[in-house]
C-alpha cells in the first residue's frame, strides 16, 4: 500500500527532526562526560577521529665537527648524536648528510650558500666510524682544489631519522684549500736481517700537474695488517684490514728509509705521502699505494769463529777426550750451536749434538785413539737457520802410552 506524499513528507521532517534532536543529546552527553572526565583529572577526551602518526623524532645538532685537507680531499670528523631534541635515546643510526659552501666577501662563513654534497643512509653509517667517530673523506678533484687555491670552504653536517625533518646544521668549520703534491708512486721495499728497507721516486708535481715550488718531505707510514689484506690486489687504504692504526714511523727530504723496528712473520703495510707547507698548515699528498710485506727469517747467524780444541785425558785411565770452544754469537734471535765431526777433510760429518748447545763449548767423550778428528760448528736461530760451518779444527788422538 503507498503512502500518500504529504504524510511521506511530514514522517521525514519528523524523523529529521528526531534525529537532529538526538544528535545534539548524544554531543551533549559526550561533552558532559568529557567535562566530567576532566573534573576528575582524567585527560585524553576528544572528538573522534583520524588516527594521527606520532611525530618522528629529530636527533640533536652535531656540534664536534672537525676538518682538514687530505689529499685532493677534505677529511670530516664528528661524533653520531645518541639523543634527539626531547632528551629519547635513538635506537637506530640516522642518517648523514654533509654539506659544503663558501664565503660573504668579507670572508665571513654564507651560511646561504651550504648545500649537500653528500648523504649516506643510516643503514651504511657504521662503515664510517673509527672508534667512537664518524670520519667521512669528501672527495675533490685536483680541477677544484688548483681552481680553489687559497680560497676558504665551510663545511656542517646534520643527520636526520625521516625524510620529513632533520637535525639543525652542526658547528660550521672553515679551512683554506690548497692543491697537494702528487703521491709518490713505485714504492719498493727489500728485506734484509736488520731492516726492511723502503724507496720511492721523487714527487715534483701538484696533483693537478703543475711543478712544485715549495721543498717536499716525505711522511712514511706503517700498519700491521690481517692476513686477508694479503690476498688483495693493488689496494687502497680503505681496503686494508688493520690489526692497528697508521703509525708514522718518519718525516724526512731523503726517498728511502730503513724499518729497522719491524718483526719477521708479521703483515705489514707501507704508505708514503709527500707533504709541502703552504700558510703555515702541512699539506699531505694522497696515500702511495700500500706496499705489503711478510718478511720471513731467512737469515742464517754468522759463522762461529776461533775453533780452539785441546786432548785432555778422561777421568778414566787412559782415555782422552777433546775440548771445544768457540767465540761466542750475539745475534738476538739465537737459539744454540751444532757441533760435527769428521774423519775426513773437507766434510762435515757426523752430528755430535743432538740438543741445541746454548754456550759456545763442547766436549767429545767418544774418540778413539790413533785417529784424526776434524771438527766443525754452526750457529743456529730461532726460526731453525743455520749458518755455514766454521773452519774446522783439526785434532790427532795418539797412540796412550803403553
Amino acid at each position: 500500500m503507498s503512502i500518500p506524499p504529504a504524510k511521506l513528507r511530514r514522517q521525514t521532517h519528523k524523523s529529521f527532526a528526531s534525529s537532529i534532536l538526538w544528535g545534539s543529546m548524544s554531543r551533549g552527553i559526550f561533552a558532559s562526560i568529557c567535562i566530567g572526565f576532566v573534573l576528575l583529572g582524567i585527560t585524553g577526551c576528544g572528538a573522534p577521529g583520524e588516527p594521527v602518526p606520532p611525530s618522528p623524532l629529530v636527533p640533536v645538532a652535531i656540534s664536534d665537527l672537525t676538518g682538514h685537507q687530505a689529499g685532493d680531499a677534505v677529511q670530516l670528523t664528528f661524533t653520531m648524536p645518541g639523543r634527539s631534541i626531547t632528551g629519547d635515546r635513538l635506537l637506530s643510526t640516522p642518517a648523514f648528510e654533509i654539506l659544503r659552501g663558501g664565503t660573504k666577501p668579507d670572508g665571513s662563513p654564507d651560511l646561504k650558500s651550504l648545500r649537500v654534497v653528500d648523504t649516506i643512509p643510516g643503514a651504511l653509517a657504521e662503515k664510517y666510524f673509527v672508534g667512537d667517530k664518524v670520519q667521512f673523506t669528501d672527495p675533490l678533484t685536483p680541477e677544484e682544489t688548483k681552481a680553489q687555491e687559497g680560497k676558504i670552504a665551510i663545511y656542517a653536517v646534520r643527520t636526520r631519522l625521516s625524510q620529513k625533518r632533520a637535525s639543525a646544521n652542526s658547528n660550521i668549520i672553515s679551512l683554506r684549500l690548497f692543491p697537494v703534491p702528487a703521491r709518490a708512486a713505485s714504492v719498493e721495499a727489500r728485506v734484509t736481517e736488520p731492516a726492511i728497507e723502503l724507496s720511492w721516486a721523487a714527487v715534483n708535481r701538484t696533483s693537478a700537474g703543475d711543478p712544485l715550488t715549495v721543498p717536499v718531505h716525505y711522511n712514511i707510514y706503517r700498519a700491521e695488517l690481517d692476513a686477508a689484506s694479503t690476498k688483495l690486489t693493488n689496494p687502497d687504504v680503505s681496503q686494508l684490514n688493520l690489526n692497528g692504526k697508521l703509525q708514522l714511523l718518519a718525516s724526512q727530504p731523503e726517498q728511502s728509509y730503513n724499518d729497522k723496528s719491524f718483526e719477521f712473520g708479521k703483515t705489514y703495510a707501507y704508505i708514503v705521502r709527500a707533504v709541502i707547507s703552504r700558510d703555515g698548515v702541512q699539506l699531505e699528498s694522497a696515500d702511495s699505494t700500500p706496499f705489503i710485506v711478510t718478511p720471513r727469517d731467512t737469515f742464517p747467524p754468522a759463522v762461529p769463529q776461533a775453533i780452539s780444541a785441546a786432548v785432555l785425558p778422561a777421568e778414566t785411565d787412559n782415555a782422552l777426550v777433546v775440548d771445544l770452544s768457540w767465540s761466542i754469537n750475539v745475534e738476538p734471535d739465537f737459539a744454540g750451536y751444532r757441533v760435527y765431526r769428521s774423519e775426513q777433510p773437507n766434510t762435515r760429518g757426523q752430528l755430535l749434538t743432538q740438543e741445541l748447545l746454548p754456550t759456545p763449548a763442547y766436549r767429545d767423550t767418544s774418540v778413539q785413539p790413533a785417529r784424526r778428528y776434524w771438527y766443525v760448528v754452526t750457529a743456529v736461530d730461532r726460526a731453525g737457520n743455520e749458518s755455514a760451518p766454521s773452519p774446522p779444527a783439526l785434532v790427532e788422538i795418539a797412540q796412550p802410552l803403553q
